[in-house]
């Protein structure tokens, strides 16, 4: 959320923004909203006023033994006039509210303008994508064959786009989240096991809600949601708080289960675990200084990287334009991991500088040496990584002739084995 004295002086400035992002933006109902909310203030002063002094002239007549019913009576309605206007101008207060609620953020300088992902920037590369003397399957086909992904079962039990992982698959699945958190945790992030469900004050808080209310799952009755991502556990971990700036930065990591209804992705990913509505994420977040968010996201890339680099994996990271990046960032890398099934690049962490952003519209702030007045903090997060899809970005390029995957070095003591094994269930 943005502070409303500096939308309202600024109003060209975030025109300018919805052009950038591609988005609609009601800046003339917002002015016709403000102006009319300005006005009923006004209103609500001038009856104020009244009020105070008929009460005033009351006092003078009852002191001079004189009948003050009239006066009372024209109190009354001068009253019941405030009461009104009161409760006109909470509504507008409101309706200014969740106005501000539905603007995005304001991109950072840097950030290059452009509708879509095909005006992304890639910012570098790192590794080759391996070779192979057979043409390479993709994970549903390796996975099944190996025993180890069970997509039928799955639908069975729950519909599509859930998976059912194996015997070594399953394995596989938790020594990946067990290797990001060892790394994560090595260089530094303190590790948050948070709830799986969150309330509407959080969503909100993070960005999510209202925007996104269709693509998550509402526990019907509650004020209650199952989380889209940790990112909204780890933001709420110091809503409504003010920190010392010696505790500055603050950096957590968390593995959670992630929910997602996919509203908008009809069509996107059928096939596979690419995009499912129940997957694993390993995320990381930062509370920071101002001055330091951009040399945080930078490091908080990296230490994406780090898990790839370490996994062998070919990947690339890209710098999202205008029109592609997310509601409540200011600038955003996109970390896309080579799958040989397409010969492509796909999305596997997206690493985020929210700015003030979410910390103002969660009241986080920290008070700077030496200031008897606080500040927001600046909040990033990125995933460190999407288990699922880095799950079937290893068993793609590491799959063999024979059908069987080998597993990267760095898992050997999380997995037991080299090598998973095709086998039939």
């Amino acid at each position: 959320m943005h502070d409303l004295s500096f939308f309202r002086e600024n109003l060209g400035l975030f025109e300018q923004m919805a052009r950038n992002r591609g988005i609609a933006l009601d800046l003339d109902g917002l002015r016709a909203l403000d102006r009319e909310r300005r006005d009923c203030i006004t209103a609500v002063e001038r009856l104020k006023a009244e009020r105070n002094k008929a009460s005033e002239e009351i006092a003078r007549v009852k002191k001079a033994g004189q009948d003050a019913g009239a006066l009372i009576a024209e109190m009354k309605r001068v009253g019941d006039q405030v009461k009104r206007q009161d409760e006109h101008a909470a509504a507008l207060d409101e309706r200014l509210r969740d106005f501000m609620l539905t603007v995005p953020n304001l991109p950072h300088g840097t950030v290059p303008v452009g509708r879509g992902a095909a005006e992304n920037v890639e910012v570098r590369r790192w590794g080759t994508p391996p070779t192979f003397d057979f043409q390479p399957k993709p994970h549903w086909e390796v996975g099944e064959r190996a025993g180890i992904l069970d997509l039928a079962r799955a639908a069975k039990m729950s519909g599509a786009r859930f998976a059912l992982y194996r015997g070594l698959g399953a394995r596989l699945e938790r020594a990946l989240a067990n290797f990001m958190l060892d790394t994560h945790t090595a260089a530094g992030y303190t590790e948050i096991l948070p709830p799986f469900i969150v309330n509407t004050q959080s969503l909100v808080g993070v960005g999510q809600l209202p925007k996104f209310a269709s693509d998550m799952f509402h526990i019907e009755g509650t004020d209650l949601w199952l989380t889209p991502t940790a990112e909204v556990e780890l933001t709420n971990l110091y809503r409504d708080e003010t920190l010392d700036a010696a505790q500055l930065p603050i950096r957590v990591c968390a593995w959670t289960a992630c929910f997602r209804s996919e509203a908008g992705a009809a069509g996107k990913d059928t096939r596979g675990i690419a995009r499912q509505h129940q997957f694993q994420k390993v995320e990381l977040f930062k509370f920071t200084r101002p001055e330091e968010s951009y040399a945080e996201l930078e490091s908080l890339a990296t230490s994406a990287e780090v898990i790839l680099q370490k996994l062998g994996l070919h990947y690339r990271v890209m710098q999202l334009c205008t029109g592609d990046m997310g509601f409540a960032s200011s600038k955003t890398y996109d970390i896309e991991v080579w799958l040989p099934s397409t010969g492509e690049f796909k999305e596997i962490s997206s690493c985020s500088n929210c700015e003030a952003f979410q910390a103002r519209r969660s009241g986080i702030r920290y008070k700077p040496e030496g200031s008897k007045k606080s500040d927001f903090v600046h909040t990033l997060n990125g995933s460190g990584l999407a288990v699922g899809r880095t799950w079937l970005a290893i068993v793609e390029n590491y799959q063999q002739a024979d059908g069987s995957i080998v597993i990267p070095e760095v898992l050997l003591s999380y997995m037991g084995t080299d090598r998973i094994l095709t086998t039939t269930c």
